[in-house]
């Protein structure tokens, strides 16, 4: 681990149902939790399947978040936010990410099914220790249930579903009293949805199935009282029976009202409003994939982001870990680029000039990271077609499930990687102008690094060794020098050709030389 134990970081789940918050300390095994805030907002409740936030419901989450962002600031905490289904998939999601940046001085991560999946595997994995030991993980939350299966710290499958507590509470069990065919009709369409990846599954295997978040904490105590089993200190890792699960979910509906149901199972009234369709998922998921027992893991989201912070920060000195954004562009690349290896030295020249123009265009550290993953994706669009492939990589990377980003960031490195070549961008382009005036700013400082890079592995074998920069006579000059004895008039041409860009953002000349 690093030097840093002063450092203090803090986690921030903003769910559908409730925000978590989690604020830990480094320490040589990971990290030690300092405090715990949770609250239930509701955040996708009564939306028409959550297409859209209700102002009230905006009006109570950012009220939350300034409660988050006071705890966290108690303790020092450099505070991460990540949310979920419920802004995920709203249409008026930006109106709640700009009060959060503007009212709680908080940056929303909007992460997708597959990184939530990925981020909920890294927490839980560490809770249960279960090893090499092939897994499947399922997450129930309000708005989306993640499965993964993973082996180690291999990820096979992973898979975002939306099955949520609230969200078919909101559809099956809106009334007060249970409707005679609302639990038929919800077992069904849960087990119709999960029928789609149960080949998939039953193929792969798994020897231990892991369930997180709320719905299943709620389910497993409730089981364990149903069995007059005694209370645990921790119910991480505890266990249950997929024949308990339906077993406390007919006992459950045999409730005739939401109030019957709180007063007979002692819930609190938020928890009783939702725990028949967590109940009803956790069955689905056993009866579709025959599993036979579940093991409870007490880590999930908020501590997979802590995990992943702390490898991010380099807090955890692991020679193992794998920076799971890169690696997932890798992939994508390998799979879709026709000459990864020259894309691969393109990302390599293109870093070179980034540190060396980095203080000068005025480029945010985590940006290098976007530049070398755009570097490395730009010609994935060849698997569309060669003709116009700058527009397909867009496409390509923005509907690819590149895991370690969110969703912002995958798409800055699409649009950076859509303008390796051809038009400049334009107000008149649709993604570009979709885009806020930094991220523009962004975008077409990175493109047009890019850009030079390119033309300075034009002959596509790495025969440009190294590059610097210096700035003369009021104009920037770029110097490349050639591995042993390689002829590099060609590089030196197409960079030149490639250089506009990057003289318009600098506004100053641009010139690109063989370093004699």
């Amino acid at each position: 681990m690093g030097s840093e134990s002063e450092t203090v970081i803090a986690a921030l789940d903003i769910g559908t149902n409730s925000f978590h918050l989690v604020v830990a300390k480094p320490v040589e095994t990971g990290f030690e939790v300092i405090t715990n805030e949770k609250e239930v907002i509701r955040l996708g409740h009564g939306a028409g399947d959550m297409k859209q936030l209700e102002a009230e419901a905006i009006e109570r989450g950012i009220a939350s978040l300034k409660r988050m962002r006071a705890v966290a600031d108690v303790h020092g905490a450099k505070l991460r936010a990540v949310a979920t289904s419920a802004v995920r998939e709203a249409k008026n999601r930006n109106e709640f990410i700009k009060r959060a940046r503007k009212e709680a001085d908080i940056e929303v991560e909007v992460i997708s099914g597959v990184e939530e999946a990925r981020l909920i595997h890294l927490g839980a994995r560490y809770a249960v220790a279960a090893g090499e030991q092939p897994m499947l993980l399922c997450d129930i939350g309000g708005g989306s249930t993640e499965l993964v299966i993973a082996a180690g710290d291999e990820i096979l499958l992973a898979r975002s579903f939306k099955l949520g507590a609230v969200r078919l509470t909101d559809r099956f069990f809106s009334t007060d009293a249970l409707h005679p065919s609302a639990l038929s009709s919800c077992r069904k369409f849960v087990r119709s949805m999960l029928a789609t990846i149960k080949p998939e599954v039953l193929e792969l295997g798994f020897e231990i199935a892991v369930g997180s978040s709320g719905s299943v904490e709620a389910v497993a105590k409730l089981i364990r009282k149903l069995n007059d089993e005694p209370e645990p200190k921790s119910y991480n890792r505890c266990e249950f029976s997929a024949k308990d699960v339906t077993k406390m979910l007919d006992l459950l509906a045999d409730a005739p009202t939401v109030k019957e149901r709180a007063r007979i199972f002692n819930l609190d009234s938020s928890r009783a409003e939702i725990i028949l369709a967590g109940a009803v998922i956790l069955e689905g998921i056993a009866q579709s994939f025959d599993v036979t027992k579940f093991t409870y893991s007490d880590y999930a989201l908020r501590e997979g982001v802590l995990f992943d912070t702390l490898a991010r920060e380099k807090l955890l000195d692991n020679p193992e870990d794998i920076d799971p954004a890169l690696l997932s562009v890798k992939q994508l690349a390998d799979r879709c680029d026709d000459r990864p290896e020259h894309s691969a030295y393109v990302a390599k020249i293109a870093l070179s000039l980034f540190d060396c123009l980095q203080k000068k265009l005025a480029l945010p550290p985590a940006s290098r990271r976007y530049l070398e993953a755009a570097a490395l994706l730009a010609n994935v669009g060849v698997v569309v077609s060669h003709s116009k492939h700058h527009l397909h990589s867009y496409y390509v990377i923005r509907n690819s499930e590149l895991v370690g980003l969110t969703d912002r960031e995958i798409e800055l490195i699409a649009v950076i990687a859509r303008y390796h070549r051809k038009s400049a961008p334009k107000q008149s382009h649709a993604e570009f102008a979709q885009l806020n005036e930094k991220d523009q700013t962004l975008v077409t400082s990175l493109a047009a690094i890019l850009r030079i890079a390119i033309g300075l592995d034009r002959t596509q074998d790495g025969r440009v060794k190294s590059v610097t920069v210096r700035a003369e006579d009021e104009q920037l000059l770029i110097f490349a020098k050639a591995s042993a004895k390689a002829d590099i008039e060609l590089n030196l041409y197409a960079a030149n050709e490639r250089r506009n860009m990057l003289a318009d953002v600098l506004a100053t000349r641009v010139k690109v030389l063989a370093l004699k």
